[in-house]
């Protein structure tokens, strides 16, 4: 069992943040802000995915004025992304905002961050300290080296974290990012050995999804394996439900996925000569078939002997699927043997039983 990282506790709304809660999955609207209708619709069914926090964002005070009608629409408590503008910043802490996230690369100004600060301490909203690796490029003047750039992000950070301390402000929640892999590995570890807040893992931007998953897992899992993160997001270039997906299936498979958040992990035969059905076709039609399930379960899909009865015994469910039959089992015990044509209303059978 992987030991998470020991951190305060945040609160964004109803949800916690920390090493005492759940790995919390978010993401963020793609649609405009000021499409209320369209936004309410995307967050809705980025909570029915699995999110608990949904992040927008407020480039103009339209947004900020969307947003106040959004959060009156939406269950889940809402981030407000804020770049440039202290007076986004307020007007989202105003507008109800659990959380806004702030970039030290472009909001600088020690009067307007204490403004920002009281606003939030007035509200009982949190903060994200956002660092992008991007954003604290001066590109106007000599570029800062790639491998310069960790220690740079590391004291951006320490002078604002520094900022909010002096003013007694500690609920915040610190984040650093690069599309880069391995710096964004470098630099949360340096973050974790730093401060005792909780941390938001992500990459910058991760890339198109087939791409995004490969890189994310990577950055993410080598993390999350080490006890570092309590919120995630993957930055795909995709429809925000996709980058859900591929959040939970990195904690999935690490084994931290909530048991209070209700998934299925499929468990598939990766085939071979000794297969004598197609497995990858069988899967699918299992997974297009599983009902919404509120409890976790573990369901197998095999094709031989040689796998099938051990993955069998760690399944809430399996199938070990032979020529035109398949054995059925159920926490590890054989329960039945079915023809081919059968295998499906009996696994959504023994699903109801379950």
């Amino acid at each position: 069992m992987i030991k998470r990282r020991k951190t305060i506790a945040v609160r964004a709304g109803a949800v916690k943040i920390g090493s005492s809660s759940p790995i919390v999955v978010q993401s963020m609207t793609k649609v405009p802000t000021v499409d209320i209708a369209r936004c309410v619709r995307q967050v809705n069914h980025l909570v029915c995915a699995g999110c608990r926090l949904v992040r927008i964002a407020v480039p103009t005070r339209a947004d900020t004025a969307a947003f106040a009608k959004i959060v009156q629409k939406v269950t889940v408590p809402l981030i407000a992304d804020v770049h440039f503008s202290p007076n986004r910043a307020i007007e989202a802490i105003e507008a109800g905002a659990a959380k806004i996230r702030l970039n030290p690369g472009n909001i600088k100004d020690t009067k307007s961050i204490h403004r920002i600060i009281d606003a939030a301490k007035m509200h009982k909203t949190a903060i994200r300290i956002g660092v992008n690796e991007a954003s604290i490029r001066n590109l106007k003047t000599q570029d800062v080296p790639a491998k310069k750039r960790t220690a740079l992000m590391l004291k951006e950070m320490k002078k604002y974290v520094a900022l909010f301390e002096k003013r007694s402000f500690t609920q915040l929640v610190l984040s650093a990012k690069s599309s880069d892999c391995q710096r964004t590995i470098e630099i949360n570890r340096l973050i974790a050995q730093t401060f005792d807040y909780p941390i938001h893992l992500g990459l910058t931007h991760a890339g198109l999804p087939e791409d995004a998953q490969i890189s994310s897992a990577i950055t993410l899992g080598a993390l999350l394996a080490e006890g570092i993160g309590d919120t995630i997001r993957v930055s795909a270039a995709a429809d925000p439900l996709v980058e859900t997906q591929i959040a939970k299936q990195i904690l999935i498979a690490l084994g931290m996925y909530g048991p209070a958040e209700p998934h299925i992990e499929l468990i598939v035969c990766p085939s071979c000569a000794r297969a004598q059905v197609d497995i990858a076709r069988l899967a699918r039609r299992v997974k297009k078939n599983l009902p919404d399930i509120n409890k976790p379960l573990r369901i197998a899909v095999m094709g031989c002997i040689v796998n099938g009865p051990g993955e069998a015994a760690d399944a809430d469910l399996a199938i070990c699927a032979a020529k035109k039959k398949a054995y059925v089992y159920r926490k590890g015990r054989r329960i039945t043997i079915v023809s081919e044509s059968r295998i499906i209303p009996e696994l959504l059978k023994q699903l109801k039983n379950l």
